[in-house]
């Protein structure tokens, strides 16, 4: 039981101190008040779509729907994939039958690390730290009220909104019935010549890594070095440890309160014009005439492969 109390955290003596020393009495009695927030206009807007979108699916006719038989494919592996398959097979047989009467004895040797002078400093700044939040004396503080204030909507995000709800009108009365049935091929991009040189390379480096003769490999020693800092790491140090302690011993009875000024800064003319450039563009855009648009159709080309495409898939 001694070793389990031995393992638990301890507890600062000041903490502990002001944790046994508390009383309920000090507590101030306060009320909490419950406030109902309503809904905004796009959690409306996104709920009125998603509605909309479960009853279209609900009313869906299943008769329209056409039978279809999916084609299942079998491929064949490449040369890649059965050469890494030799490989894989070759390394597990190596393992299995490897002989660890070949093994060494070695010997771990521990190594206890002193912390530096950066890691001490660091330390102690934490435990002063830790001390002045432990002992911070509460009275000092003053009472204050948070307001909460309603910010309403800008031109822009009005006018963001109405163009997602046009868009989105357009998107859910779309007609159906204008598409027409399409069959999707599908095109075997033959690979690079860098690709090709590429994976090349990328072998024959397997190879070299695999193939590796380690007898003739030279046994060699890490030796450990301890560069000690240079005067400009000391000057460094020597400025932050000013600078922490200036921190530490702060007087704040020298700050003086101070208040601060909101300024609602005027659009400039040139903030105006482009705002107007802005709503013409998209008034161009909502009201632009669909029926003016031409019918067109798209045709899918299928490049030929070149002669020396051809030659290069060859000598691949």
């Amino acid at each position: 039981m001694s070793a389990d109390l031995k393992k638990l955290p301890k507890v600062d003596d000041a903490l502990k101190n002001q944790l046994e020393g508390f009383t309920p009495e000090k507590l101030k009695r306060a009320t909490t008040a419950e406030k109902t927030a309503l809904p905004t206009k796009e959690e409306l807007a996104a709920e009125k779509q998603h509605e909309e979108l479960l009853h279209n699916i609900e009313g869906f006719p299943c008769n329209k729907l056409k039978r279809t038989s999916t084609s299942e494919r079998i491929v064949l592996p490449t040369s890649e994939d059965v050469e890494k398959e030799k490989q894989e097979l070759q390394h597990l047989k190596a393992v299995e039958g490897f002989n660890a009467a070949n093994l060494k004895h070695a010997q771990t040797q521990e190594k206890v690390v002193l912390p530096n002078q950066e890691d001490i400093e660091t330390e102690r700044t934490h435990q002063n730290l830790i001390k002045g939040v432990t002992g911070f004396d509460k009275s000092t503080m003053r009472h204050a009220e948070t307001q909460e204030k309603v910010a309403l909507p800008a031109k822009e995000d009005i006018q963001t909104e109405k163009t997602h709800q046009s868009i989105f009108q357009g998107v859910q009365g779309f007609d159906k019935t204008n598409m027409r049935h399409t069959e999707t091929q599908e095109k075997v991009a033959l690979p690079a010549k860098e690709d090709i040189e590429s994976e090349r390379r990328h072998l024959k480096l397997r190879e070299g890594v695999e193939k590796f003769d380690r007898s003739t490999m030279r046994p060699t020693e890490t030796s450990e070095k301890c560069s000690l800092p240079t005067p400009t790491d000391i000057e460094t140090e020597r400025r932050h440890l000013k600078l922490v302690a200036g921190v530490e011993k702060f007087d704040r009875s020298t700050m003086r309160p101070t208040e601060t000024s909101e300024k609602c800064s005027l659009p400039t003319p040139q903030d105006i014009k482009t705002e107007k450039e802005q709503q013409a563009l998209r008034a161009g855009i909502e009201g632009f005439d669909a029926s003016v648009l031409k019918k067109t159709e798209t045709q899918e080309k299928n490049p030929l492969p070149t002669k020396e495409e051809i030659e290069q898939e060859k000598k691949a």
